[in-house]
């Protein structure tokens, strides 16, 4: 099954009070984490930015499958830059998730690909969270119908499928310093195999 990505990077970062996208967690910024553990299962990876763009083309101009895409619209709001990533997608199947979720790993990629669903959704102790799967068959329905105000909505109109997982990380996006901090602590656990 060939597969795409999306990757939400157009955000104003406002409750961070700082751009994220180019904090570093480990070694690489947090786009880069994001980019590196998608690319493993995904053929071409589409970023879509908006603020500070020129911030992420020279971090995406260093992978050769993947593509940063302009969301002009970007101020009005995340539901914007959704429907300018799934405009994108050309194969069967595409992940999304937003761009501040460094420590999805590898595993719940692969782990997801395995499921079958038109939409599959990963689970940590109940919780819902990132990267989502869906089929591009439903990529129409979003952008031609204004039926929906956002993806939550779309989602809940669909009978997803869900899959427990053993990574936190789906959970961990950063919204403020507070929760990178979180994150730098997990990713530190996780490092040293605590």
């Amino acid at each position: 099954m060939a597969v795409e990505g999306i990757i939400l990077a157009a955000g104003l970062s406002s409750r961070a009070k700082t751009y994220k996208m180019t904090l570093k967690v480990g070694e690489k910024t947090v786009i880069e984490n994001v980019i590196d553990n998608m690319l493993s299962v995904c053929s071409k990876i589409f970023v879509v930015g908006g603020y500070k763009i020129e911030k992420l083309e020279p971090i995406i101009n260093k992978y050769k499958n993947v593509q940063l895409v302009f969301n002009e619209n970007f101020m009005e709001g995340m539901f914007s830059s959704v429907k300018k990533g799934f405009s994108c997608i050309k194969e069967e199947s595409f992940f999304f998730t937003p761009g501040d979720y460094p420590l999805i790993d590898k595993e719940v990629y692969r782990e997801l690909i395995k499921k079958q669903g038109e939409i599959v959704i990963p689970t940590y102790k109940g919780r819902k969270g990132h990267p989502i799967l869906m089929k591009s068959h439903l990529i129409s329905e979003v952008l031609e119908e204004n039926n929906y105000s956002n993806l939550r909505e779309f989602i809940g109109s669909k009978s997803p499928v869900f899959l427990p997982v053993h990574n936190q990380g789906i959970l961990l996006d950063i919204d403020t310093i507070n929760d990178y901090n979180h994150v730098l602590q997990v990713n530190s656990r996780k490092i040293r195999g605590v």
